[in-house]
């Protein structure tokens, strides 16, 4: 399917977003979008105190949404399969979305559960495997590197924290929560269980934020440009998601099984045959089960065990209320369980919304989806767990032909029911008699009006999934805030800093302890992060006020420079000066050579590093390279050729031979008497001027001397009066004179 065209009416002032939660099973992309704020207030001035309309990204059918399988977090040992496991979701973004477009959408990979488990060297990989193949396979907006990410906040993995504060954004912002003309209404609280972990995110009362820590503001901007400030508390329970909570519940069932027996098990016998009774399963089911979480125990309870359903409700809700181990201790009161620290909750005021697990245990077998009615749920968790399991598979397989309801559901449907009932009134401490009318004092009426215009029903507790035809997800709350951003500011708050993600400009003196997840990669921060703690105190960051980590590589990266500047100070000053005079006059030796050459005069020599002597290059210098000042530091220094005591020996020197008098041709020198035979232009030359040439020579350009200059004095040399020189001189002479007969001769 082609992308929208610019012809298009639903594209006119339309802006898009895009992000890919990144989970444990799978990576799934969705495409928002939202009209340009510039232009919504230019044209719907009603539209002035809300927030811009997140919406789906397209307009037709599902296909906003697609998904693959399984999680990133599956290539921590081989990264270099994530750029296939992606291309397929970036191929539907780039279908969906106009080209002209798609530099100004922003992208996000946001990794969640499956990633906060890797090693910080494996997450890095992954991450930066990531974000190499987004950024440069597509033309989506994808931030640079920072101490967030190599690729900033567009491909980073999220806390359980911020799941659940993205997800308070996502609920109140369907349930028209954040509406600044209401002065008494509440915004709506967030419950979220996944497989692993549960969180909740709610606003206090004023009176009970005082103190508090993960107290984090969350700030928004409105159509007209007005900012809302919201304070949130923010917290989550690691290992209190539904599968973690029953991996200890089979532990625990195990142990309390081991415990009753009169006669212990020896330490080999096979548990292969034992069945163990289990009120959370339905009745007659059987499931072998190996323990996980088993702490002190025995070959044997480590071994697979199998339960036997027994199907009664109200006892599994005692045999799973101490898992929450609200008798943990409590370092700062009140603590709801495991102690962990939540301020007050108002149920009269605070109206909570629960999303996944919450909305699958009522709705999916139950069908009780919606308002919540503990009456009315526990009797439907009662009836299902007390039925047979083969007359509970066969009325399944009638009611839902399609099968939208997996069996692994139906088996631990019980299990869960009845971890979320503990979850809601022993846990976070929901009452469990609710008034059908509704509180009298309280503004429960008027919310409960909104919320029934949705079709939700009355909220004291309600689990939902969606809201109209958008899902609730954290990703929607990620959306509603990268869209309130690009509201322009009023003038009044040009001086205030950006809009960023809550935890993302956390001040240093806060009370919040929520981290963000920093894996190591290359990067400043990311050093210092893994050498601070190894630092004496008085050496860190926050003691002295500055990085000591930063100013020691900046030193070292200064440190370098200018030793390589050092070394190449005649280079860099020569290629300065070329660069300076032009190209003409940088090649004004290549000029020069080319003339010698025309002339038929001897080119210069140079003297190489290896012991030998060759022409001076006749290239121009720009023919070189910029790589010729580092070639020259890092090859051997020419004079070390002469410091051996030995003088080179070329083995044929290409010099212009001078022109002979006839008067010199006479002499019987072998150096002088050479005869025209050569058909090459050069004399033939004997043994002993070879020598002459490949020798004395090359041993007068070592010392400074061209062979210009060498056959100038060889010919003033040459130029004596033999009739004035005595005859006992000649065996001083270097030259061999001709005898009195051959001159007469000639």
């Amino acid at each position: 399917m082609p992308p929208p065209t610019a012809s298009d009416a639903w594209l006119a002032g339309r802006r898009f977003g895009v992000v890919i939660d990144a989970g444990s099973s799978g990576s799934r992309l969705q495409i928002y979008s939202w009209r340009d704020p510039r232009i919504v207030q230019a044209e719907d001035h009603s539209a002035y105190n809300s927030l811009p309309k997140v919406e789906k990204g397209t307009r037709n059918g599902d296909d906003w949404v697609t998904k693959v399988e399984p999680g990133i977090s599956t290539f921590a040992d081989e990264p270099e399969g994530v750029p296939a496991h992606l291309a397929p979701l970036l191929e539907h973004a780039r279908t969906h979305i106009p080209p002209s477009l798609q530099p100004e959408t922003p992208l996000f990979l946001l990794a969640t559960a499956g990633m906060r488990l890797l090693s910080p060297e494996q997450q890095g990989e992954v991450l930066q495997t990531t974000c190499q193949f987004l950024k440069f396979h597509s033309n989506f907006r994808i931030e640079g590197p920072s101490s967030l990410g190599p690729c900033g906040s567009s491909v980073r993995i999220i806390t359980g924290e911020e799941e659940g504060l993205f997800g308070w954004i996502a609920v109140n912002y369907l349930m028209d929560g954040f509406n600044p003309q209401d002065e008494d209404h509440t915004t709506y609280g967030f419950l979220d269980m996944g497989g692993a972990s549960t969180q909740i995110a709610f606003e206090p009362k004023a009176e009970d934020r005082h103190g508090v820590d993960n107290m984090i503001d969350v700030r928004l901007r409105l159509v007209s440009g007005e900012e809302i400030h919201h304070q949130v508390f923010v917290t989550t329970w690691l290992g209190y998601g539904t599968n973690q909570a029953r991996e200890r519940y089979v532990a625990q069932a195990i142990t309390q099984y081991e415990d009753s027996l009169s006669v212990p098990p020896s330490e080999g016998a096979s548990a292969a045959g034992e069945l163990i009774p289990d009120p959370c399963l339905p009745k007659t089911l059987q499931l072998t089960e190996s323990p996980v979480h088993m702490g002190s125990s025995t070959s044997h309870t480590r071994k697979p065990h199998i339960l036997l359903g027994t199907g009664s409700f109200e006892e599994c809700l005692q045999q799973v209320s101490p898992l929450l181990n609200k008798h943990a201790d409590c370092a700062h009161t009140p603590c709801l369980f495991n102690g962990v620290h939540v301020p007050p909750i108002d149920f009269a005021a605070s109206h909570f919304i629960g999303v996944s697990e919450y909305w699958y245990s009522s709705e999916h077998v139950f069908g009780l989806g919606g308002p919540y009615d503990f009456v009315q749920y526990e009797r439907a968790a009662s009836d299902f767990c007390s039925r047979d399991w083969e007359q509970i598979v066969r009325d399944h397989s009638a009611l839902t032909l399609e099968g939208q309801v997996e069996v692994s559901r139906l088996q631990l449907q019980c299990f869960k029911a009845a971890w979320v009932v503990n979850m809601l009134h022993e846990g976070i401490g929901m009452p469990r008699i609710v008034d059908p009318g509704g509180n009298s004092t309280t503004d429960g009426e008027k919310v409960a009006n909104q919320a029934a215009a949705k079709g939700l029903g009355r909220p004291m507790f309600q689990s939902v999934d969606t809201v109209g035809d958008v899902a609730i997800s954290w990703t929607l709350g990620k959306m509603v805030l990268e869209a309130s951003k690009e509201v322009p500011v009023l003038k009044a708050n040009q001086g205030k800093p950006p809009l960023t993600d809550p935890l993302e400009d956390v001040p240093e003196a806060s009370n919040i302890t929520i981290k963000p997840i920093r894996p190591y990669f290359w990067h400043l921060d990311a050093i210092e992060d893994r050498l601070g703690p190894h630092l004496p105190p008085s050496l860190r960051k926050d003691s002295l006020g500055f990085s000591p980590v930063g100013w020691a590589i900046y030193i070292l990266v200064v440190s370098v420079l200018l030793f390589f500047i050092c070394r190449l100070r005649h280079q860099l000053k020569a290629s300065a000066r070329r660069l300076m005079r032009g190209p003409f006059k940088k090649d004004k030796d290549f000029v020069a050579e080319t003339y010698i050459m025309e002339e038929g005069k001897p080119i210069p020599f140079a003297a190489n590093g290896d012991g030998t002597a060759s022409p001076r290059s006749s290239q121009p210098p720009s023919s070189r390279g910029w790589l010729f000042p580092l070639r020259k530091l890092l090859s051997p220094r020419p004079s070390a050729a002469f410091t051996n005591g030995h003088r080179p020996v070329l083995r044929q020197t290409d010099v212009t031979p001078r022109r002979i008098s006839p008067i010199h041709r006479s002499f019987s020198s072998p150096i002088m008497n050479v005869p025209h035979s050569n058909g090459n232009g050069r004399p033939p030359v004997s043994p002993s001027s070879q020598s002459f040439y490949h020798d004395d020579a090359f041993y007068s350009l070592a010392n400074g001397n061209n062979v210009s200059s060498m056959s100038s004095r060889s010919r003033n040399s040459s130029q004596m009066n033999l009739s004035t020189r005595p005859a006992s001189s000649r065996n001083a002479s270097s030259l061999h004179l001709p005898t009195a007969g051959a001159l007469q001769e000639e």
